[in-house]
């Protein structure tokens, strides 16, 4: 990681746990890929606070639910790579959705469709581009996938989220199921499941002060910080795991 020319995409990179962990990650001297799928002055601000620290970064567009956006955001990231003499060594995929809070007889299909689409679809086809380009098997040098998935996919979020802990389940199987796909062609893919962190998601679905309000129903009896999280990632990604794959690590304050 502390190789300059290695490159870091973290998908959903412009604001909350994505910021963090793009900040996090080019402290370490990677450069980083800071998708987003619309708001530019975000990923804009992600960038330059990055920049102004020493780092290189880029902020790109796309969907991670469309295929051609995903397939569009890795030429970026090749045409990146030789601008800057680097490789591609890692991807988190980070970009997610939750909903308004609501019971499951209450949730149309299009609202479903949406949580899997991005949540799931999205991960599964960033990683399949990463593979392509980081498994041996593929003639890459290897490099770590981390899958940001939720406490919610062990809690089930009942009366609340209930697709998206799904979605965050098929996550989490995927994760484990896809790493030891590779785990002999240089690639370790693992997971990170925050717990109630305190970011602008939770405005997103309709309860901006849901992790206050939840805070005493966490054992540590307050919700998260982003930094946290991207604490944990950078360890995932770090020569410190190298013997760890197929992991889910829970970051959810003792959920």
């Amino acid at each position: 990681m502390a190789d300059t020319r290695d490159i870091v995409l973290v998908t959903g990179g412009s604001r909350g746990i994505g910021r963090a962990i793009c900040v996090s990650v080019a402290a370490t001297g990677a450069a980083v890929v800071v998708n987003h799928v619309g708001n530019l002055a975000a990923a804009e601000e992600t960038v330059a606070e990055i920049e102004a620290a020493g780092g290189t970064a880029i902020a790109v567009r796309g969907d991670v639910a469309s295929e051609a956006d995903v397939l569009a955001l890795f030429s970026a990231i090749e045409a990146f790579a030789a601008r800057i003499g680097g490789r591609l060594a890692a991807v988190v995929n980070n970009a997610g959705v939750v909903d308004v809070a609501t019971r499951v007889e209450d949730m149309s299909a299009a609202r479903i469709e949406r949580m899997f689409r991005i949540n799931v679809f999205g991960t599964m086809l960033v990683a399949r581009e990463a593979v392509r380009r980081l498994s041996t098997r593929h003639g890459g040098a290897g490099g770590v996938i981390v899958n940001i998935s939720s406490i919610a996919a062990r809690l089930g979020s009942a009366g609340q989220y209930v697709d998206y802990a799904a979605a965050k389940a098929a996550v989490d199987t995927f994760t484990l199921g896809l790493a030891h796909e590779v785990a002999d062609e240089g690639i370790r893919v693992v997971g990170v499941r925050p717990g109630i962190v305190d970011t602008e998601i939770h405005a997103s679905g309709g309860q901006p002060d849901r992790a206050r309000a939840m805070a005493g129903h966490i054992p540590m009896k307050r919700p998260g910080r982003p930094e946290e999280i991207a604490s944990a990632v950078l360890w995932l990604l770090s020569p410190g795991a190298s013997y760890t794959t197929g992991c889910l690590l829970d970051v959810s304050g003792g959920r």
